[in-house]
């Protein structure tokens, strides 16, 4: 019975005539429609819905602009780049903001694979402003500067500069100034050229068969005579007396043999010279502080190093093959404890 009329009531809803009056859609024509949703604004960037819109417009921009400038180095014939001139290249030093300073530039948080992927075209684009740079097409390599002056970092210049030997400064009188280290010792160090050396090696040769008049009285005391067993001839004349330039070495206002009395010690100051071949051609003066002999004396060889790398340029070469450019890293192990030193242990005794 209640299933009959279920169904009886559900005939009835359904209505069989129209409960609105008809209006004919001529009549609606200069009638005013309801206004819809307004239209969306087309983003500006294709890459909007992304969520990062502004890394991926940075990135495309350097992919777009590594494309146009490997084209035009092919153009110009410079790419393809032999092997043996790609190894000949300068090394690249690139200095990129890092993630934080990178996120923050483009307003969105950076993920490690995003980010060496934008250094990736940020390294590519390098190299072809290297390339352009080297092959004398500076206004093409001031295009591509300009680019990555964007993603460098402000301190770039105090970056590249580290590491770098700072230029040995000279005074108003000729004598240069550096610093030596070595274990626990300092040395300060003096360097002007010997002005004995510098007129010996400008007065010109004397004569033959005429000797020069010395000043040091040793040498007047002793007869020059020729060699035994030649009466003519060049061979049995004196031959004219020769003054050395002498090296003066001062360490803290003491000459150098009385204050490292070990011989080894004085070699080692002495090294450089040898090596440089500018024995007696400059005159030292140093301050050394801290540590024993040992580091007082190879602080003090390396501050003379420097001195006559800067003096003299061409000798450069030799004292870096030497290693006398270059401090030594080993230090004086600390003490441990327990210990008689660093690694020592005490006798040991059973009872």
């Amino acid at each position: 019975m209640n299933i009959a009329k279920q169904v009886a009531g559900g005939a009835l809803r359904f209505r069989t005539y129209a409960t609105t009056a008809y209006v004919p859609p001529a009549s609606l024509e200069g009638m005013q429609r309801t206004r819809g949703p307004p239209p969306k604004a087309k983003p500006e960037s294709p890459t909007f819905y992304t969520g990062r819109a502004n890394y991926f417009d940075q990135l495309f921009a350097l992919e777009k602009a590594a494309k146009q400038t490997r084209t035009a180095l092919q153009e110009l014939q410079i790419l393809p780049l032999p092997r043996f001139a790609q190894q000949n290249l300068p090394p690249l030093r690139p200095v990129w903001k890092n993630k934080e300073d990178l996120s923050e530039l483009m307003e969105a948080g950076l993920t490690t694979s995003r980010y060496r992927r934008f250094v990736g075209q940020l390294n590519q684009l390098n190299e072809y402003r290297r390339l352009a740079e080297v092959a004398g097409h500076m206004e093409l390599a001031g295009r591509i500067q300009r680019v990555l002056d964007m993603f460098e970092r402000e301190n770039k210049d105090a970056i590249l500069a580290h590491g770098k030997r700072k230029p040995v400064k000279f005074d108003e009188f000729g004598r240069s100034y550096t610093i030596g280290r070595r274990k626990e010792s300092t040395a300060r160090v003096w360097v002007i050229a010997n002005k004995e050396a510098a007129s010996s090696s400008t007065a010109p040769a004397a004569s033959q068969g005429e000797a020069q008049p010395s000043e040091d009285a040793s040498l007047l005391s002793v007869p020059a005579t020729g060699i035994a067993g030649f009466t003519s001839g060049p061979l049995s004349m004196a031959p004219a007396p020769v003054k050395v330039p002498m090296t003066n070495i001062l360490v803290n206002n003491i000459p150098l043999v009385e204050y490292f009395p070990h011989l080894s010690d004085r070699e080692r100051i002495v090294r450089p010279f040898r090596i440089a071949g500018l024995v007696g051609a400059y005159n030292v003066f140093a301050l050394v502080r801290g540590g024993g002999s040992t580091g007082q004396s190879g602080a003090l060889a390396l501050g003379i190093a420097k001195a006559l790398a800067a003096h003299d340029p061409n000798v450069e070469p030799l004292l870096r093959k030497a290693k006398m450019l270059k401090r030594d890293p080993r230090m004086v192990e600390r003490k441990k404890t327990g210990r008689a030193k660093a690694r020592k242990a005490y006798t040991w005794v059973k009872r």
